[in-house]
């Protein structure tokens, strides 16, 4: 039986065709993975599903019936719950207000006591290897406990059909297999989960069957098991992809950033950065390993002048032997120092605005775009178009388009396009840069940032996947509590002498 069934689904918006004769059967009580590039179609696919988004032609059934949603509350009465990529929590209430929060005047919530109500959605978490306390306030949890209780919501609503839009993208290893195993959980429950990720090794561990999504189409539905990871490289792309980007050995120049003894107190006097030190030459790319929340961020708000004025700082920094600290983000920029924000729709793009308008983003004073006061429209138009071609950005019908008609892939490619080209830039601070992107993207991404590294650029990478850290860095600081535990020199990350053993003894976590 299928939990879900599409006949001939197309939705068009204005002159684009985001899906084109979708047809697409999952089964129920299975994991059906959906994969494809930025772009490609699978968020409208699933909106759809979702009640979001009403489809222009096609059929949808929900466990053989026919239906037709006008808003996610039809899907929601049909059993179609969807956790999606941001979340949607009240930061402010408890993670049971969260959950029963619309359900509140239902003949269950009234009847129930607030006691009743949280007993029974901690026995649904420990039921699905969920530790979490329904009296937590939401603000307090991290980015997997969040993700639970999301989840939950759709559990306490009794959705038999889940969608996860991105689930792992912000996720640490430890909650990415956490995740995992409520998700089979889930699936010997009964429950169909609907799994849309970039991340082909987990679409090969977690999911029975993937289907592949191009240009709005549905390309290929084969069981997982059947498949490689270039297969499925191969089929989104539609050609062969290098999993892993050549990366020459670096001949290091002179130092441009020197990091000495820095601490952090914040302002609840805890200790988020300890004594840490580093320093990246121009020419190599200072990788830092860690599971987040070990101080990367922190670390990055005071190179970028971000941090919170209330904390007290001690120790040094310097570019190109001139202090730091205490500098505005305009005051760093004009030392050379460019920032790739791990938070592309927080601190790297304005959604509202267009594609040309974010290109000149902490670029507008450079006089090549100025005209009597004003920008000198063919200038910036000029610029877009060439950083479009060079970074494959990809968008319709034109650059005067809001960024928010992006997939997240080409948003990034934006920011990395802006970035990467500034003029007199020495130093570049990388967070995260193929969080939420596909495989053919994260290729053209690294591949950028390499070259970027070989024409002498100083790069500190900061990223939450290992191999990513692998791949590029010429140099590894592996972080802990605030401080570099351990360095792996460059003729270990050339040669791949790499442990699992090692990383889990100097970053404090568990690699699967």
């Amino acid at each position: 039986m299928y939990a879900v069934e599409l006949s001939g689904i197309s939705k068009t918006f204005g002159n684009v065709r985001a899906n084109d004769d979708v047809s697409l059967q999952v089964s129920a009580g299975s994991i059906h993975a959906i994969a494809g590039e930025n772009g490609a179609g699978k968020s409208t696919l699933t909106h759809i599903i979702y009640g979001m988004l009403s489809p222009s032609s096609g059929t949808m059934k929900i466990s053989g019936r026919e239906v037709s949603f006008s808003s996610p509350r039809d899907a929601i009465e049909a059993g179609i719950g969807m956790v999606h990529q941001h979340f949607m929590l009240v930061r402010n209430q408890t993670v049971a207000e969260n959950i029963i929060l619309g359900r509140e005047k239902t003949p269950l919530a009234g009847i129930m006591k607030r006691r009743n109500i949280s007993e029974d959605i901690a026995s649904m978490a420990e039921r699905h290897d969920m530790a979490l306390d329904p009296d937590a306030i939401v603000g307090e949890l991290s980015v997997g406990e969040e993700q639970r209780v999301e989840i939950l919501k759709l559990l306490y609503r009794n959705a038999s059909v889940l969608i996860l839009d991105e689930p792992t993208a912000v996720l640490t290893p430890g909650e990415t297999a956490q995740l995992f195993s409520t998700l089979r959980s889930l699936k010997r429950e009964g429950k169909t989960v609907i799994l849309i990720t970039h991340k082909l090794d987990e679409v090969l561990e977690i999911s029975d069957t993937v289907s592949v999504m191009r240009r709005g189409n549905i390309t290929a539905t084969v069981p997982t098991s059947s498949v490689s990871k270039k297969d499925l490289a191969r089929m989104m792309v539609g050609r062969d992809v290098l999993l892993r980007v050549n990366n020459p050995p670096s001949e290091p120049g002179p130092e441009v950033l020197d990091i000495n003894a820095l601490s952090l107190v914040d302002r609840k006097r805890r200790r988020v950065l300890d004594e840490l030190s580093l320093s990246v030459r121009t020419g190599e790319i200072y990788g830092i390993a860690g599971v987040e929340g070990n101080g990367q961020n922190e670390l990055l708000d005071i190179l970028w002048g971000m941090h919170d004025r209330e904390s007290r700082i001690t120790g040094s920094i310097r570019i190109s032997g001139t202090d730091l600290i205490g500098l505005s983000p305009k005051e760093i920029a004009d030392m050379g120092v460019s920032h790739i924000p791990g938070d592309r729709l927080r601190h790297g793009v304005i959604r509202e605005f267009s594609v040309s308008e974010n290109m000149l983003f902490g670029r507008h004073r450079e006089t090549c775009f100025h005209r009597f006061g004003g920008f000198r429209r063919e200038s910036v138009l000029r610029f877009t178009e060439e950083m479009t071609a060079l970074f494959d950005i990809r968008y319709s019908p034109g650059p005067d388009i809001p960024v928010s008609m992006l997939s997240g892939g080409n948003q990034q490619k934006i920011v990395l396009a802006r970035e990467l080209n500034r003029p007199g830039l020495k130093l570049l601070l990388l967070a995260h840069p193929t969080r939420g992107v596909d495989i053919g993207a994260i290729e053209l991404i690294h591949r950028c940032i390499v070259e970027a590294r070989r024409n002498g650029l100083a790069i500190l990478l900061v990223s939450s996947e290992l191999d990513e850290i692998i791949a590029l860095s010429t140099r590894i600081g592996c972080m802990y509590k605030g401080r570099i535990r351990h360095e792996f020199a460059p003729e270990h990350v050339t040669e791949g002498r790499f442990h699992q053993k090692e990383f889990e003894k100097e970053i404090g976590m568990h690699i699967t």
